[in-house]
């Protein structure tokens, strides 16, 4: 058996177009512990913490987390998973990344792939399902069962990102009224198809489109980009004590006393949060991502994949970057290795 296995490393700090921004390296193989599994990588997503983290470190690391492999070797502690299983996962983000023929990930990270689904829709899936599922079911609260929602809104800001394309589906599926943001008619559409049940232009006033749509308030809000652009909107938008979560990372907070009046709750949702500090409940996201699974293979949630290259290359994962970092993303990126 081969000893060693390509990655690429990123240079922590580098802009993506710098010349040795990513190179591409041979690493030892690497040896489960006793909760890993040592995943063969067949495909892996793009995400925009890979971006910030490698623009926000000076640490060299190998990126990437996002994966579908098949199993191969399993820790001595290992439970749920046997050589020879497709998964897919998100890992850890105190953890080398993806972006490499061989990766290590806790069992109860993991869960069995979608047997439905290629390889590269379904790499496409785990960071952005975790982090729809969680800031919908964990953080705001709604229950995570068909239709056990209704009668209840949601206004989802960014909806042809990656995680917002995951969001608008998991809120159908739980039977909210999907309020979604777009503005270029591609990305309209696209929440269109993910079944959004109102488009709202943000490049608009939210307030008063949503009044246009005959609404005049959501029950809760999931701004997954440019919190501080549409802060003033969403407390405009909100509804009384209605909750709002963020995902993404302020240059500087702005003043959260335009919620008081409202008692609105406001919180945040970060994926890595469980495997950063092992928290007693880290196997809950092997569980949601197993329901994740199951809702492909019925067809309740689609795939959000929309782009794909193909070969685990220097040239290939900084054309990804490049293209994560221009704003310009409907769904995700996908590598074929």
């Amino acid at each position: 058996m081969e000893k060693h296995m390509k990655a690429i490393l990123a240079k922590g700090g580098s802009e993506a177009q710098d010349a040795g921004a990513f190179t591409l390296t041979e690493q030892p193989k690497p040896e489960p512990r006793s909760q890993d599994l040592l995943v063969r990588v067949i495909a892996v997503g793009m995400n925009p913490v890979d971006a910030k983290f490698r623009k926000r470190t000076e640490e060299d690391k190998v990126l990437g987390w996002d994966a579908y492999g098949v199993v191969e070797k399993t820790g001595e502690g290992v439970t749920r998973f046997n050589a020879g299983d497709k998964v897919f996962y998100a890992g850890d983000i105190t953890r080398p990344g993806t972006n490499s023929e061989y990766h290590l990930v806790d069992q109860r990270l993991a869960a069995l792939a979608p047997e439905k689904l290629s390889p590269e829709d379904a790499a496409a899936m785990p960071l952005t399902s975790i982090t729809a599922w969680e800031g919908l079911f964990e953080r705001l609260g709604f229950v995570p069962e068909a239709n056990a929602n209704a009668g209840k809104s949601i206004l989802i800001i960014g909806g042809a990102g990656g995680v917002g394309s995951v969001a608008i589906q998991l809120a159908c599926w739980a039977g909210l009224n999907v309020f979604a943001t777009a503005s270029r008619p591609e990305t309209v559409d696209w929440c269109n198809t993910l079944g959004a049940n109102t488009v709202l232009n943000h490049r608009k006033s939210l307030k008063e489109e949503l009044n246009a749509a005959g609404a005049d308030s959501v029950d809760a809000i999931f701004c997954t980009t440019q919190m501080e652009k549409h802060w003033t909107a969403m407390s405009e938008c909100i509804r009384p004590q209605g909750h709002i979560v963020f995902i993404d990372d302020p240059i500087a907070l702005p003043d959260i006393t335009v919620f008081k009046f409202k008692s609105v709750t406001l919180s945040w949702e970060f994926m890595f949060t469980r495997s950063m500090f092992t928290t007693k409940d880290m196997a809950e996201q092997g569980k949601l991502l197993s329901a994740v699974s199951g809702l492909l293979d019925k067809g309740t949630l689609v795939s959000t994949r929309q782009k794909t290259l193909i070969g685990l290359t220097p040239e290939n994962i900084r054309a990804m970057h490049i293209k994560q970092e221009s704003e310009t993303m409907i769904g995700k990126q996908v590598l074929v290795l």
